[in-house]
Order: structure tokens, then C-alpha cells, then sequence
């Protein structure tokens, strides 16, 4: 495995490869890996040549600062484990490498709707963050295929809409969430959250399971109403939303006719962490 700390090392070396015929795999992170990061190296192993990691905590796309300064760093182990992995190539770029011009004047991207629903709209400016940063690294790294998982939902859609509008030709996988035995999404935030909260922080799979197994066709209120129930009642400070939307666009869905595949999205605090999850209903 070779680690690059410069955009101009790394895109040299990368350049090389592709001449070659290799293609090329992306993994993005911002690090505090676990088992969910270890299974987009595994796919990408499977799809390509080399499979490229970066673990960068992007300043930008934090719209609260204290959770910037509290997220997880664990480097030393996330490159044993991306070793373990098989991984190729880990890209350890500094805020400097990846924003030379600074942070305060970045190109805006019109992703549309999606900036200012769900997250976007609890979050403000998160998705220019990750659009600033996935330019960057997409440009420096220049891969054939991109993975991505699933827990992030919206950021995939935003991801993908980036993807588009750059007129870039890169195919986007997204791979399954992965859970730990209780239903929890994995989750690098996890690792702040104390075991008791942990233990009622599985109540979110279990209400998105209870929206899963329950829904039908007509009214979604009621089923909404019940599974904010379920999360309030598990003792979580507040609930950002749960919702119920189309998979394909994620347009919000009140009444449904049965037939249109959805995704039922959730976002809420517990011991002050904020943590989100999704599941698709087909």
C-alpha cells in the first residue's frame, strides 16, 4: 500500500497507472473507518485494478464547528485496517492540498432541489461543502469507478448529480449499509456515543423495519406519526425529521399508490450526537 500526501504526487502516479489500462476505484472518507468503509474496498477490489481511499475531515462541509472539532480521528488505525484490506493507494491530503486558494471562496454548484431538502435543509451549506471537496478529489484522482454507501443517501443522490452537471464519466456504485447486530447503522459518530445510547439508538432501524413491514397504500401520516413515536420514546432528544419519499428523486411522499419505490429517511440527536439512517421500501 503507498500513501500520497500531495494532490501532484498522487495524480502523477494515478496517470501512469491509467495510461496502462488500469482503472481506477475511489473511496472516499473522512476517516474513523469501520466495517461499513471496509466493504466499498471490497467492492471496488472486485471492480477494479486499484483501489484508491482517501481519509480527509472536509472543514467545509461542517456547518456546525464544534462538530468539526469532536469528529474522530483515528489514523494510525485506519490505515492498519485499509492495509488489511488490500487497499492500493491512501491519499492523506492536508486542508491546504485539497483548498489552495483557501476555504472561504469556493466554486457553488447547482444540485437544485436536493441542496435544501432533508438534510440540506437541517444542515445549510452542507452539500457546497461536499460538492467543493468531491470536485477536488475527483479531479486529482480521476477514477473510472466511485463507491459509495448507502447510509448516506441524499449525499450519494448529490454526489451523483455532481457527477453529471461536470460531465464526468464516472460510474457510481452505491453499496448496502452495513449494521451491527442491534440494527444500528455503522456510523464513524458511533464511536462517540456512550453504550446506552448506543443500546437506544437501535430504535431507529426498528422504526424504519416498522415502516418497512407495515405500509400501505394510501395516507403515510399515521405511519410517520408512529415511528417519530417509537424514536421519541427511546429517549432521543429531538428528531429532525422522518420521512417517507420517492427512491429516485426523494420528493417528498404523503400518499402513495403503491407502485413508486421509496426510501424512508430519518435524522435525530441522542446524546448529542446526530445521527441519520435510511432504508429503501420496494
Amino acid at each position: 500500500m503507498i500513501l500520497f500526501k500531495t494532490a501532484i504526487n498522487l495524480s502523477q502516479y494515478l496517470t501512469h497507472k491509467s495510461g496502462t489500462g488500469s482503472t481506477i476505484g475511489f473511496v472516499p472518507t473522512m476517516g474513523a473507518l469501520h466495517a461499513g468503509h471496509l466493504s466499498l474496498i471490497e467492492s471496488s477490489k472486485k471492480k477494479t485494478i486499484l483501489t484508491v481511499c482517501s481519509i480527509f475531515v472536509n472543514p467545509t462541509q461542517f456547518n456546525d464547528p464544534q462538530d468539526f472539532a469532536k469528529y474522530p480521528v483515528t489514523l494510525d488505525q485506519d490505515i492498519r485496517l485499509l492495509e488489511a484490506a488490500g487497499c492500493d493507494i491512501v491519499f492523506l491530503p492536508s486542508v491546504e492540498e485539497i483548498y489552495p486558494n483557501g476555504t472561504k471562496q469556493q466554486q457553488a454548484f447547482d444540485i437544485g432541489y436536493l441542496e435544501n431538502i432533508l438534510e440540506g435543509k437541517y444542515r445549510p451549506g452542507h452539500f457546497q461543502g461536499v460538492c467543493q471537496v468531491m470536485y477536488r478529489l475527483l479531479e486529482i484522482v480521476k477514477p473510472g469507478m466511485l463507491f459509495l454507501g448507502q447510509k448516506d443517501y441524499q449525499q450519494s443522490m448529490v454526489i451523483k448529480k455532481l457527477i453529471s452537471i461536470s460531465g464526468w464519466d464516472i460510474s457510481v456504485s452505491v453499496i448496502p449499509t452495513l449494521r451491527e447486530s442491534s440494527g444500528l447503522a455503522l456510523s464513524s459518530r458511533n464511536l462517540r456515543l456512550s453504550e446506552k445510547d448506543k443500546m437506544s439508538a437501535a430504535i431507529i432501524c426498528k422504526s424504519l423495519l416498522y415502516i418497512k413491514e407495515n405500509i400501505q397504500p394510501g395516507v403515510l401520516n399515521n405511519i410517520i406519526e408512529k415511528a417519530t413515536l417509537m424514536i421519541n420514546d427511546a429517549g432521543f432528544e429531538k428528531t429532525d425529521y422522518i420521512t417517507i419519499a420517492d427512491a429516485d428523486t426523494l420528493e417528498p411522499i404523503t400518499h402513495w399508490n403503491g407502485e413508486t419505490s421509496l426510501v424512508a429517511l430519518v435524522a435525530a440527536f441522542i446524546g448529542g450526537i446526530r445521527l441519520i439512517d435510511n432504508m429503501v421500501i420496494t
